[in-house]
């Protein structure tokens, strides 16, 4: 399987010039992190494969993810809010847990059964979070239902995972693969890895007793908006096969990616939440657990529509992402689905986009 090492990913793989333009993308970042305290904290609700459970969602701030370090993903701007250095110590890490812990005693009735632990990078790179912490994390919610870590599948590791599963904790690694469509993840994420190595860490992931969630990005760079709709479709079908639950994010334009250089010289529209329903909609019959969450919806950074409608048709996703029911999508309506489907037959990838 690959290794995140920039020597690695760009001789003889093609990845040279997106990695180049990254770099100098990223080098504009101009804040610092306080390494004690977490990127971010929120709670929610999610649907899991044992029904609908309140969620803690935390995200650590680490050293960031090595594969952006060395260029990156052409959508995600999560390394320009890391930790300088590379590095967080085991003492940083568990004052971060302390205040994510915190904030659910002030602001839930009661513990959280589902824990969902990201590092806008790899939970199980020991350079992002070590042995140490890693173990102390999971005996700290060792009496909790689920957990969620994230993970490139580089790191999805027995041993690693084990130090969760042997708690008798349900866990999930998440794997941000994109797309199940290599020549995609490659040329338009900018991504090392292939579907055959995210099949290779499902099976590790089996192996230990934990399942697997698959995240998708919904129209990445250099695809027209009907590229983008039918690449996730079959995309989410093939996950199917190996994930319990998929989660499809519609890219939002970050700062400091590639993503936003385009958007800012009308290259790049984000995805219509139209199409982020049609997908629903269509994949609903699939084997599994599929589910949005539209960051930034309705905002023109964000997956929109026109303005009017936003607001209804991202109630009515989270809706389906709960209840897993696509009739709440004929529910919603607009004069925009006119425009959306003209888009869905006219726009061309590698081309301007047709509307804002």
């Amino acid at each position: 399987m690959s290794k995140p090492t920039p020597e690695v990913y760009e001789q003889g793989r093609g990845m040279d010039a997106h990695n180049q333009v990254m770099r100098s993308i990223r080098a504009k970042k101009d804040r610092t992190y306080d390494p004690h305290e977490p990127t971010r904290v929120w709670l929610d609700e999610d649907n899991t494969p044992d029904g609908v459970r309140q969620s803690l969602t935390i995200i650590l701030n680490t050293g960031g993810c090595r594969w952006a370090r060395a260029g990156g993903c052409t959508m995600c701007g999560y390394v320009a809010e890391s930790v300088e250095g590379g590095s967080v110590s085991h003492e940083a890490l568990m004052d971060q847990i302390e205040v994510c812990l915190e904030h659910e005693r002030e602001e839930a009735d009661e513990k959280s059964p589902l824990i969902k632990i990201y590092t806008s990078g790899s939970f199980l790179d020991e350079r992002e979070v070590g042995a140490r912490s890693r173990e102390a994390i999971a005996e700290t919610f060792g009496d909790r239902e689920r957990i969620v870590v994230e993970s490139l599948p580089d790191f999805v590791e027995g041993e690693r995972v084990a130090d969760f599963t042997d708690r008798g904790l349900e866990t999930d690694v998440a794997v941000g693969l994109e797309t199940a469509t290599d020549r995609v993840r490659r040329d338009c994420v900018n991504k090392y890895f292939d579907f055959a190595d995210f099949i290779e860490a499902s099976e590790a992931a089996g192996a230990a007793g934990a399942g697997i969630k698959a995240y998708l990005l919904m129209k990445p760079p250099f695809l027209s908006e009907s590229e983008a709709v039918e690449d996730m479709k079959r995309s989410i079908r093939r996950c199917a096969e190996y994930a319990h639950t998929v989660s499809m994010n519609p890219t939002n334009v970050q700062r400091y990616t590639m993503v936003d250089e385009l958007y800012f010289r009308g290259g790049y529209r984000p995805p219509w939440l139209w199409s982020v329903a049609e997908v629903l909609e269509s994949t609903a019959d699939a084997d599994a657990i599929v589910v949005s969450d539209p960051v930034g919806h309705g905002s023109d950074r964000g997956p929109h529509n026109c303005g009017e409608c936003d607001d209804r048709v991202q109630r009515a996703i989270k809706d389906f992402d709960l209840r897993q029911d696509p009739s709440v999508f004929e529910q919603v309506s607009c004069e925009c689905e006119a425009t959306w489907e003209a888009v869905m037959r006219r726009e061309m990838g590698y081309n301007m986009p047709l509307a804002r």
